[in-house]
């Protein structure tokens, strides 16, 4: 029996996603949750073999929460399923040790298939967005830079981020600068946006 865990902050989409897997003979879903805060402790709590998270969900996101269920819990098999196939997405999440990603509109079945296939050990990728991932590249930016701009995305001044971050003003000015320069952008705005649509953020 595969033990599933499922976290993904809208409720009909986790219980849509619950309902698939039960169809399964060999696949039990052991945990269900709506925020990456809970992740670590109910897997602590549930032993699952899979765990299949979305990336957007409130406290940590699914990345965030990839990261730290890999360092606690390496036996748990990660995939990240999530609405928004963005590159920088991808990228991200086999950094933090995931071991399938996959799109909400894939078909069932594949979903099924994903998590039969990454819990015998194989990694699984959507092949749409490892041929665009490809095309991309990596992020740009640095980590540091990717900081300022996350920072910055709720239009906080360059006070409000040198704060937050302990930094100086100086040096968020020349992070945003370079970040500015990096996506192509021509405001600070803009550069934020197009961080995001790449799945950079």
């Amino acid at each position: 029996m595969i033990r599933v865990l499922l976290a993904d902050d809208q409720a009909m989409v986790r219980g849509a996603l619950a309902t698939v897997l039960a169809l399964e003979t060999d696949i039990e879903v052991v945990a269900q949750i709506g925020s990456g805060d809970e992740v670590l402790a109910k897997a602590k709590e549930s032993t699952p073999d899979v765990a299949l998270l979305d990336v957007q969900m409130p406290g940590k996101d699914g990345l965030e929460a990839a990261a730290e269920l890999h360092v606690a819990l390496p036996s748990c098999r990660i995939i990240i399923c999530t609405t928004f196939g963005r590159p920088g997405y991808l990228a991200r999440a086999m950094a933090a040790g995931a071991a399938g990603f996959v799109v909400k509109d894939a078909p069932p079945e594949q979903l099924v298939d994903a998590v039969r296939r990454v819990h015998s050990g194989l990694k699984v990728v959507d092949p749409a967005l490892a041929a665009e991932s490809l095309a991309t590249g990596a992020s740009p930016l640095t980590g540091r830079e990717r900081d300022v701009l996350k920072a910055a995305e709720d239009g906080s001044t360059v006070a409000d981020v040198a704060r937050a971050l302990h930094l100086s003003e100086g040096t968020v000015r020349n992070h945003l600068s370079a970040a500015i320069g990096k996506t192509g952008a021509r405001t600070r705005a803009e550069a934020v946006r197009l961080a995001e649509e790449h799945g950079w953020l």
